[in-house]
């Protein structure tokens, strides 16, 4: 059971630390698009989506072993 909390942790450390990437890096785009708005919603949608993608590579390479 804790063993189980503890994955639940780290899955959700890896969407956090993609949305924290996406977050800057939609930023950057936004300021060089002159529509920050616009930018910030992009670099969410990629920063979770690098995140699930991390997550879901981790946990194939688990199963793999």
């Amino acid at each position: 059971m804790a063993s189980d909390k503890k994955n639940d942790k780290h899955k959700s450390n890896k969407v956090a630390a993609g949305l924290a990437l996406g977050v800057g890096v939609g930023l950057a785009i936004g300021a060089a698009m002159g529509n920050v708005g616009a930018g910030l919603a992009i670099g969410i949608a990629l920063g979770i989506a690098f995140g699930v993608s991390m997550q879901k590579k981790q946990e194939s390479e688990k199963d793999d072993q």
